[in-house]
């Protein structure tokens, strides 16, 4: 038999069944197919929505000035250069702003991850007085915006002192500024920047994992934190890798505390958020002219396309390298309440 006798015949008894269904076969396989077009339409809208700006990004990037202005060239340049990206990359210092800020991100999210999975684990598997009076306040650091408390935060850290025994010693207090400490303080009290959703997360995820994992390791002899280290921590590698994710691409992105905290040092974030006031003085600089020059609109916007690509990135490759883990914690973290 040919692959078109097959076919005929497989139609022929399609519409054999379909008949004996009263028409309701065919019904359902035109419902199914419009289903999966109209579902496919909408995945394809949401990603062109997410992907169109990144690519129109990239190609203004490689486009000279006369390409921005001919009405001609559209999305690709007619000539592609990489003077945008030399440019970009010393207008950010981009070398020192990239050693500060992979620093400061990774040493934060591990602190960041390593104490909210403590207090994750407490919330899913101990009672304690005030449970859900504490876990009110984990909530309350998810809603509540960090610019409410920036007065309070510059006040703490600018004339920080514990107990006011340093003040009472010497007389003065400790001007933590200009130093990573606030960072790493706020993050070890899980009062750090968007805390309260790594806690809210690993506490869902320690949630669903089945009880009897835990009392077969107190059968076997180990204790809370031995069972905590050699048990739970490994079932939770999918949530600690998507939460340190999540800490280190928004440590990177952060101009809020970078600016109170670090004003003093170089960071991408900060640098980026300057950069379309400050790239007229570096090209004067750079062409030795020795003071600012007053560049087009267009070829301002063209370098700030330049510079956003270059700081964002070190973060699609980090997501490339952990897309897999970042999904499977997406997946076996449910919204167990």
């Amino acid at each position: 038999m040919t692959k078109s006798d097959s076919r005929t015949s497989r139609w022929n008894e399609f519409f054999i069944r379909n008949k004996r269904s009263g028409g309701y076969l065919l019904k359902k396989n035109i419902m199914s197919v419009g289903i999966s077009f109209i579902r496919f339409i909408l995945l394809f809208g949401m990603c062109f929505m997410i992907l169109q700006p990144i690519l129109e990004k990239i190609s203004v990037s490689f486009m000279s000035l006369d390409d921005i202005y001919n009405p001609v060239v559209i999305s690709i340049p007619s000539r592609f250069i990489t003077d945008n990206y030399v440019t970009a990359y010393g207008g950010l210092r981009y070398s020192d702003g990239f050693i500060n800020t992979l620093v400061a991100s990774i040493t934060v999210a591990i602190v960041q991850v390593a104490m909210c999975t403590l207090v994750g684990y407490g919330f899913a598997r101990f009672n304690f007085p005030f449970k859900k009076f504490w876990f009110a306040c984990v909530m309350a650091m998810i809603l509540v915006p960090p610019q409410t408390i920036s007065t309070s935060l510059y006040l703490h850290f600018r004339f920080f002192d514990i107990l006011g025994i340093h003040k009472l010693l010497t007389g003065e207090t400790i001007n933590l500024r200009n130093s990573t400490l606030p960072y790493y303080l706020m993050s070890l009290g899980c009062t750090g920047l968007k805390n309260g959703l790594y806690i809210f997360l690993i506490r869902q995820f320690f949630r669903n994992v089945p009880g009897d994992l835990e009392e077969a390791a107190y059968v076997d002899g180990l204790g809370t934190f031995k069972t905590f280290i050699r048990i739970m921590l490994p079932e939770a590698k999918p949530i600690i890798t998507s939460c340190f994710l999540f800490a280190f691409v928004w440590q990177w992105t952060d101009v809020f505390y970078t600016r109170m905290f670090l004003g003093g040092k170089v960071f991408l974030s900060t640098s980026l958020s300057g950069f379309a006031d400050g790239i007229g003085s570096y090209v004067g600089n750079a062409q030795g002219l020795g003071a600012p020059i007053q560049l087009p609109p267009a070829q301002v916007d063209q370098l700030l396309s330049t510079a956003i690509l270059l700081v964002i990135a070190p973060l699609i490759i980090l997501y490339l390298f952990a897309q897999r883990a970042f999904v499977e914690s997406i997946s076996s973290t449910g919204i167990k309440m």
